[in-house]
């Protein structure tokens, strides 16, 4: 059966440096789990306190209830899948896959029969007598997991495990590992700062910053409603884009913000309420999807396009405009699609489709939120 995970204000410091600082979270067994956020937040450290591999500073790691923070690894029952394969390399893949269960002195017919299993789940048969050297990325990582799924543990807990891929890979690679999950329906923690990763396979993101967790939900939680700015450039491709801006005037119909660093054009935010005065200053967030290029009397702001970026289905153009911090990304409709690099253009968007946030970085929730 899979098993809970409970953090319960979780600290680690290295001497005076402290890099998780107070996390807290349950993760319901069977649930796929994704720590992200950007090197350094702190998301590989905490994955390794649960694993056992490092040791947590204060603060309770539980598994189904019970305290396990002095347990060593083997103990805790978990599967771990590193960015590295770490196969050996004079064994054959059906070897790789049954050597912890050797070493464990599991009798031979149960090792024989949980290393079949594996190689059928993971399509590995006609591979079972190859050595490292003659399997691509993706098999070799493949294998790396049908050493983890033959000890039938309680959590799964993957490390970054397809950053060593081509891009291509990766997308079979994701595929696997979410079919994997469906058909095992194991706990799974998985570590990535590729958010396409945990768009894809999570039942709820945790992002962390800094040592913090900023955020959890599911991936339409966090790309819909962001907690605050950080998550809502964190998630998201292309990224959001930024607009600086001042409260001039707010009541009964919402805020109205004056956009750009002169402060010429105003826009009305009707679903948005904030207790501050005004001019506080504010950033309006908006997503490719929600931003038009238009004519320039319909315009909210004009710019400059100095980047395209054609994805087939898809094209974007970055266009550079007074008081964004970054050139905005807009999805085009097929109708815009000749716009080119240095040209002018009009952007509008709708109000009730973009985000605000606080000069906090908090958001500013509309109405009913």
């Amino acid at each position: 059966m899979p098993a809970s995970v409970q953090l319960h204000d979780i600290h680690k410091s290295y001497g005076d440096n402290e890099v998780i600082k107070g996390v807290s979270l349950t993760i319901d067994p069977g649930e796929f789990v994704v720590f992200v956020g950007p090197s350094g937040c702190g998301k590989s450290t905490m994955l390794r306190m649960i694993a056992g591999l490092e040791e947590i500073s204060s603060g309770e790691l539980r598994f189904d209830d019970v305290v396990v923070n002095d347990w060593d690894p083997a103990r805790r029952n978990i599967g771990m899948v590193f960015q590295s394969y770490a196969l050996y390399p004079h064994m054959t893949v059906e070897e790789n896959i049954g050597f912890g269960l050797k070493l464990a002195r599991r009798p031979r017919r149960e090792r024989t029969e949980q290393v079949e299993e594996a190689l059928r789940v993971l399509q590995l048969t006609a591979l079972r007598h190859h050595k490292p050297s003659e399997l691509s990325g993706g098999q070799r990582q493949r294998v790396a997991i049908g050493r983890a799924i033959v000890r039938k543990p309680k959590v799964f807990l993957f490390d970054e495990p397809l950053s060593n891929l081509d891009a291509s890979l990766r997308g079979q690679m994701r595929m696997e590992i979410g079919k994997l999950h469906q058909r095992l329906k194991n706990t799974v923690v998985y570590v990535t700062h590729d958010q396409v990763e945990a768009m894809t396979l999570a039942d709820r993101i945790v992002v962390f910053e800094g040592g913090h967790i900023r955020q959890i939900g599911t991936p339409l939680d966090l790309y819909e409603r962001p907690a605050n700015r950080f998550v809502a450039a964190f998630i998201g491709t292309p990224t959001m884009g930024f607009l600086r801006g001042t409260i001039v005037g707010q009541g009964e119909y919402g805020l109205t913000v004056a956009l750009g660093p002169d402060g010429a054009r105003t826009v009305a935010f009707p679903a948005h309420r904030d207790t501050r005065i005004g001019g506080v200053d504010v950033t309006i967030g908006i997503r490719p999807e929600h931003c038009l290029c238009c004519a320039d009397d319909q315009a909210i702001q004009i710019g400059t396009v100095v980047m395209m970026e054609r994805l087939g289905a898809d094209t974007f153009a970055f266009v550079e405009v007074p008081g964004a911090e970054a050139p905005i990304a807009v999805r085009l409709t097929f109708a815009d699609r000749g716009i080119v690099n240095g040209q002018a253009v009009g952007l509008s968007f709708d109000p009730a489709n973009v985000h605000l946030f606080a000069s906090d970085g908090t958001t500013i929730p509309a109405a009913g939120q």
